[in-house]
């Protein structure tokens, strides 16, 4: 009996996990069409995020960061660099090194996107209920503890 109840949740917990993975997908190609107001590729903003919430870092750890290979990074923060959205500094402690790092500019233009995406969430979230509003704000409730639980 415990066995079936067992599996059972393990079915439901992947059903639940299956129909999550589709919707966060779905969800996140909808609000990403708001980016090509900026101008800059959704690539290309998800490597300044990078460097915008987590500082300054290597190309060999940018690319790391976004499962890039070495050269297409480097092709990448060329363009952004030409752009004006990063920089490269000297490591101090190894002139040898450099550091890559978002320019305001760059994270003016990450924050206008975000903020894009926001509103745009917002306006179909509009639709819902008082109640289809509160389930959400628990389920995000949820997901922020699991994210932060599971490092």
């Amino acid at each position: 009996m415990a066995a079936r109840r067992s599996r059972a949740k393990s079915q439901s917990v992947s059903q639940v996990a299956d129909h999550l993975h589709s919707a966060a997908i779905h969800l996140l190609r909808r609000l990403r069409q708001t980016d090509t107001l900026l101008a800059v590729s959704g690539p290309k903003l998800s490597a300044l995020s990078v460097l915008v919430f987590g500082g300054p870092c290597t190309l060999g750890a940018l690319a790391n960061a976004e499962h890039l290979r070495g050269p297409t990074m480097s092709q990448m923060v060329e363009e952004l660099e030409r752009a004006g959205l990063l920089v490269r500094r000297q490591k101090p402690e190894d002139r040898r090194s450099v550091l890559l790092e978002a320019t305001p500019r760059g994270r003016e233009v990450l924050e206008q996107g975000r903020q894009l995406r926001i509103v745009q969430l917002a306006e179909q979230l509009e639709h819902l209920t008082s109640k289809e509003l509160e389930t959400l704000r628990s389920a995000v409730a949820l997901l922020e503890r699991l994210l932060l639980e599971h490092r």
